[in-house]
């Protein structure tokens, strides 16, 4: 089967920067689907009707036409947080050609001389912002596609608050167009100049000296956490993660979440992670929406209400955290039975009551358990002594494929 469906990426230079086949497409082309600014770049000559994606976004006038010589234009590369990789769920290899001219990212690493595979690239085109928290390290380079104007005024808010106000600054307007133009300044100095909606921002982080260190392994100290006391604490929290093995794409249900700490960790591992944080305290739930913003998944969906009735109708996870209810009756039945088959449970339990519950589980699904102590120096007196914090016991299994 040929493909009926050409995906067309056109930069600033419009026309007249498109390859021979790309022009071949657009000329030969019975319907022509893009945004506003794409279809104005076309000349005259191209014939094709000409149709504006329709608001809300759908893709329907596209796949309405199967079979019919359409093109889809797009911005840079169709297949870099473009409409492309969305086309491409929907539309049989074989049945589409994509034809990308270079992305924003390949421009401006161009002309800031940075090597591209050396650079993380993001985007906040309909994304919250607040995604960028989990990149923000000193020494590395972001490249941030722009949602409009305002996002880089945005963004240096950001990194201020997250203690990276001397972070640089360049905002590419117009990349690869006559009206290209580069503003610089720091996250501290951003003095919201007036800036086009088409712009990315390129960002050189830089921390303040007191600014803690978040790296993304498990692990982080307690208080990067908002909480009330209910949190697992920094090294229990390192433990059970690394029982709980989170790996690119797979999904945690965080059961008993208190500020959410395991399944922010767990996104934190890998940008594709994802979690449910399943919560039934109003307060907590407070707790868990600023923890994730703060620490850079936004993404992390929040569950409302107690296990195992709020487990109802969600998605199958590759992973569970029981941080509490274990003693709950049905919370470790229904869990184990919508756990995909390979997938882990690791469940947490501080009192005499959960510790026996995890044992008797224990007896009749198998699984490891491992008590956990942890003790901090602590000052008594004119001394030192060790503080023993109440010892947990970790049940680790897995399910049987």
């Amino acid at each position: 089967m040929s493909p009926w469906l050409t995906v067309v990426g056109i930069g600033e230079d419009g026309f007249k920067g498109l390859g021979k086949n790309a022009r071949r497409a657009l000329m030969g082309a019975s319907r022509i689907v893009g945004g506003q600014r794409q279809l104005d770049l076309l000349p005259v000559c191209i014939r094709g009707e000409r149709q504006l994606w329709p608001s809300p976004f759908s893709l329907e006038p596209v796949l309405a036409k199967r079979g019919e010589p359409v093109c889809v234009l797009a911005s840079g590369d169709p297949m870099l947080f473009g409409v492309g990789a969305s086309l491409a769920r929907q539309v049989a290899q074989e049945e589409m050609h994509v034809l990308p001219a270079p992305s924003s990212y390949s421009l401006a690493a161009a002309r800031l001389g940075w090597p591209l595979q050396e650079v993380v690239t993001l985007s906040v085109v309909a994304r919250p912002v607040a995604a960028l928290s989990a990149q923000l390290f000193s020494g590395v380079r972001l490249l941030v596609l722009s949602n409009d104007g305002l996002s880089p005024s945005t963004i240096a808010a950001l990194l201020r608050e997250r203690g990276f106000g001397p972070s640089r600054l360049s905002v590419l307007e117009h990349l690869g167009g006559e009206a290209e133009r580069r503003t610089d300044g720091t996250a501290n100095d951003w003095s919201d100049p007036a800036i086009a909606d088409l712009n990315l921002v390129a960002i050189e982080c830089l921390a303040e000296p007191d600014t803690p260190r978040l790296s993304r392994l498990a692990g982080l100290p307690d208080a990067a956490f908002q909480h009330d006391g209910q949190l697992t604490k920094r090294d229990v929290r390192a433990i059970t993660l690394a029982r709980l093995a989170p790996v690119p794409g797979e999904l945690l249900w965080d059961v008993g979440a208190g500020s959410g700490s395991i399944g922010i960790e767990w996104m934190r591992a890998y940008p594709s992670c994802r979690a449910l944080a399943i919560e039934a305290d109003p307060g907590r739930q407070q707790l868990i929406e600023h923890n994730r913003d703060a620490l850079g998944v936004p993404g992390l969906h929040l569950i409302r209400g107690s296990a195992p009735q709020a487990l109802d109708g969600l998605e199958a996870p590759d992973a569970i955290f029981i941080g509490g209810g274990v003693t709950r009756p049905g919370v470790l039945d229904t869990c184990w039975a919508r756990l995909k088959p390979g997938g882990r449970l690791v469940a947490n339990a501080v009192t005499l009551q959960s510790e026996t519950t995890l044992m008797a589980w224990r007896e009749r699904h198998g699984g490891e358990l491992t008590r956990i102590h942890v003790a901090q120096a602590l000052p008594l007196g004119d001394f030192d002594t060790w503080r023993q914090a109440l010892p947990i016991t970790l049940l680790d299994l897995v399910k049987p494929l």
